[in-house]
Formats: structure tokens, sequence, C-alpha cells
């Protein structure tokens, strides 16, 4: 049901005496999205008009501002008039859904590239607690450079919030709804790599894989008991779109094994040529470690080679041969209540991204974390995500908050390296 909010719907209006209304730019179940300028700050951004009073505002605001990630929408503000409760948020110009209006289908590596940025965010959503509860088309907005970013969390489970929706009631969209959701049970993580898979594959093959029933309750029936149509257009991605809507939610994939399984390996550069792993000394096997990954990640990669998607924009890091630049680095100094480790998983001359994880090796929970380090030589840390981060000179500290008994969490990170021999930094965690 669409939620019609009375009051201003024109543009030219200017809302808070800042944001100047332009266009609408889309519409959807919370109400309608606008086109708009900040007249303060002179940039465009996306305004979503809801009703007054909407809880869901500083819900999603909420969410979004523990979720800060380079592929997750960014809300800038919340605004209350008279006339309504209006989100403001950072504008991307074009939804997935609007790339496939038309029956148009990108080929398969640009749908790869756009489910690896989205499962990156929400595999860092995953590890807050938070579940998006409604990725379809229409919440995956493509920027500039065809730049991924997931939108719309003002339904989704998260710690210390209540849930807005009733007792028996489905949230999320019926076409793009894991089987367990279907039926009425609690979305998981699991459920939210079924709905990735479901856009994925919508993208590929050009209609949802429960195909189009007219009615709501028909396609409920479908979902449950998993009926989806096999797929016949997806080449190199059809193995890990299979994974993904797997109707069992355990034996389907992790997004964070997704968004492995779907990242382009980049040909190792001369400006980084090996990144040397400091010896751990934690116990255990990585849970992001490649051991760990499905064996469906080579048949996506070769595919992908051999139907030849490694050319330029988003397919520029698909190369026939090329190997995936990773590295990790174990480091506790002292015995301590966590451990943490960093593992490169993508680099280019002249940077990388890494992912650091933090695990909890008590048996009792931990009020906070701290990870530190030393910047090696010539690095510098660009960018970073799901951590509060301090530097003193060549001293990074990156601390988080409460980690469950024998629980991982982790942030990331985007580094600028100059220097002919760069090392991984060796990382530590105090609690």
């Amino acid at each position: 049901m669409l939620i019609r909010v009375p009051g201003v719907t024109d543009s030219g209006v200017v809302i808070a005496g800042r944001y100047r209304l332009a266009n609408r730019a889309g519409e959807g179940a919370m109400g309608a999205v606008w086109r708009a300028t900040d007249e303060r700050l002179g940039r465009v951004v996306a305004v979503k008009q809801l009703g007054t009073d909407d809880p869901r505002a500083m819900r999603e605001a909420r969410v979004a501002a523990r979720l800060r990630h380079p592929h997750a929408v960014t809300v800038h503000d919340v605004v209350d008039t008279a006339d309504g409760t209006y989100l403001i948020m950072e504008y991307v110009p074009l939804s997935l859904s609007a790339l496939l209006r038309g029956g148009r289908r990108p080929p398969a590596g640009q749908v790869a590239a756009i489910g690896a940025q989205v499962a990156s965010a929400l595999a860092a959503a995953h590890e807050l607690g938070i579940v998006h509860r409604d990725v379809t088309p229409g919440n995956i907005l493509l920027g500039p450079g065809q730049t991924a970013k997931i939108a719309d969390f003002g339904i989704s489970c998260a710690p210390g919030e209540d849930t807005l929706t009733a007792a028996g009631y489905i949230a999320g969209t019926p076409a793009y709804l894991a089987p367990e959701v279907a039926a009425g049970e609690q979305a998981t993580p699991a459920s939210d790599v079924f709905s990735l898979g479901a856009t994925l594959y919508t993208a590929m093959e050009g209609e949802p894989p429960y195909g189009k029933e007219r009615t709501t309750p028909a396609m409920l029936m479908r979902i449950v008991g998993g009926e989806i149509e096999p797929p016949r257009r997806s080449g190199p991605l059809t193995g890990v779109l299979l994974g993904m809507l797997r109707r069992n939610p355990a034996e389907r994939p992790t997004m964070a094994q997704v968004h492995a399984e779907l990242s382009p390996p980049r040909p190792r550069p001369a400006a980084l040529p090996v990144l040397s792993p400091v010896v751990s000394t934690g116990g255990g096997p990585d849970p992001w470690s490649p051991a760990r990954r499905p064996r469906w990640r080579a048949a996506v990669v070769l595919g992908l080679a051999a139907a030849g998607l490694a050319g330029g924009g988003v397919l520029a890091g698909y190369a026939a041969g090329g190997d995936r630049v990773t590295g990790t680095a174990d480091l506790v100094a002292a015995p301590s209540a966590c451990e943490a480790s960093l593992e490169v998983t993508n680099s280019w001359p002249g940077g990388y991204e890494a992912r650091v994880t933090v695990r909890n090796v008590n048996p009792t929970a931990i009020d906070g974390w701290t990870v530190q380090w030393a910047q090696p030589a010539g690095h510098a840390v660009n960018d970073l995500w799901n951590g509060r981060l301090e530097q003193h000179g060549e001293e990074i500290t990156v601390t988080g908050g409460t980690l469950a008994a024998e629980g991982s969490t982790g942030f990331g990170l985007i580094a600028g390296v100059h220097s002919d021999n760069p090392v991984l930094p060796a990382v530590s965690c105090q609690a």
C-alpha cells in the first residue's frame, strides 16, 4: 500500500528553509522521493517524504548512522515539519529496477559487480546485527561509474530498534521474499542473501525467480514451496545464484561469502607486488579465509573470463588468469579478551581495501574493544567504516562496542600506499 502524504508536493518548495524540491525521483511504499538542492551546502540530495511523526524516519536514520559504508546510501538529516517528516539522503540518480526497465538485461560482469558491492554493505550490516528485509532492484541504486549502493533500511531489523511491522504481517516485496519469510518466520541474514540472489536473478533472467504470478497469495504459495524457475540465461553466475536461492537458509552462503564469490580478482599491481603477512598467533581457522569459500567461486571467475567480460568500467577488475591479492595478519601482543586479524580483500596500484575481523575469545561478553596498529611506512588510511577511528602520528586506534561471548565483528578500511616494499599492518586487540 502506498502512503499518500498530505502537504508539500510541489517542485520549488523549500523544506526547513534549506532543501528546495526539484522533481520526483521515485515513489515507494513509504512515500515519495524527491530530487532536491541543499541550498546551504550547494549539493544535490534526495528527500524522502513521510507521514507526520512517522517513526520510520528516525529509525532509518539511526540504522544508517550505525552502518557507515561506501555501498550504503548515506542519510544526512531528518527534518520534521507541519506537513510531515522528511529524510534527507545522499542522491543517487538511477535504480537497478530503472536500469532493467523495458526488458533490458545487463551483462553478467556488470551484474556480478553490482552484486559484490551490495553484498559488501549487507555483510557489514549483518555483522552489526542489522537485517535489511527488503533487498530488491528498486532499493539498489547506481551512481557514477556504476557504483552500487543499498538503500531504504526503513523496515530493517536492528538491535535496540522496535519492529515496525505488526505480528503476522509479512514485511518486504513478495517477488523477492525468502521462503521462510513468506511462511511467516522472522527474517535473518540468510533471508537477505536469498533476496539479493532473487534480485540478481531478475537482472540476468528478466523476471523474478518465482515468475510473475498475478496475485500475492499465489506467489506466496510458490515461494513457500521453493518453486523457482531454473535459470536459463545466467551463464557464469548460475552456480552462485542457485546457492543463494536454496530453500533451506542453512545451505545458503553468508553475505560475506557472496561478496567474495562475486568480487573480481585483480592482477598483482607493480606498486603493491606482495603484501607480506605477519605470522598468526590466533587459534582456529579464519572464517573469512579462502578455504571456507564455496567451490562455485572458481566457476564464476573463469566463466566471466571465458565470456569476455574483462572490459572497462565496473568490469575492469575481471582479468583472465588474474589473482586476487590477499593476505592475512594476526597479532595478539599479550593475553587479551579479543583477537584481531587483517585481510586485504582488494588491491590496486597505490592502495588496497582491507577488512579487520575482531573476535571475542572469552566465554563472556565484552563491553568494548580497541584495535591498534602502527602505520607501516608509506601507508595512509583514507576511509574507514563500522568503527571509530583515531590517529596520532603513525598510531591508529579503532574502537567498537559490545561483543557477544565468542562472537565476532569487523570493520573495513581503504588505505593508500606509497612504498616500494609495503607490508601489512600488524593489528592487535585489547578489551
